[in-house]
């Protein structure tokens, strides 16, 4: 059993794209599922699929990778964990990396980037920024 599904989650993209595999599967969750949603509009990872049934249910995320051949999920940082949860009020939300990367954050309104969420003037828990 994993004590950080989500801090897992991240681990395993960031280490199957620094040695070049094209997809990676993991255990299913929703909130797994509806990161990776979120990773796929962004443009980070190409195609994600649900596959199995009941208990058995994986996650098939196909990672993306630029023209060069480096994968688009360049570092991953942690904020909020189990140990110790970061929550950003709507006004405390700000760009990451000037705008290069994004922050995932999990709200009252589902899981979405800093940008949704400033637009939706929400705030809620900081999972990780990715860029």
């Amino acid at each position: 059993m994993v004590g950080d599904p989500i801090g897992d989650f991240i681990v395993r993209l960031t280490n199957a794209g620094a040695v070049k595999h094209v997809s990676v599967s993991l255990p299913h969750s929703k909130m797994k599922m509806a990161v990776a949603e979120v990773l796929k509009t962004a443009g980070y990872v190409k195609n994600v699929e649900k596959q199995g049934k009941k208990v058995r249910k994986t996650l098939t995320v196909e990672l993306a990778y630029k023209e060069d051949g480096t994968p688009r999920i360049d570092t991953v940082k942690r904020i909020s964990k189990p140990s110790r949860r970061i929550y950003k009020g709507a006004g405390e939300i700000f760009p990451v990396r000037y705008g290069k990367g994004m922050l995932i954050l999990s709200t009252p309104k589902g899981i979405l980037t800093d940008a949704q969420a400033r637009k939706e003037r929400v705030g809620g828990e900081a999972l990780f920024e990715i860029w």
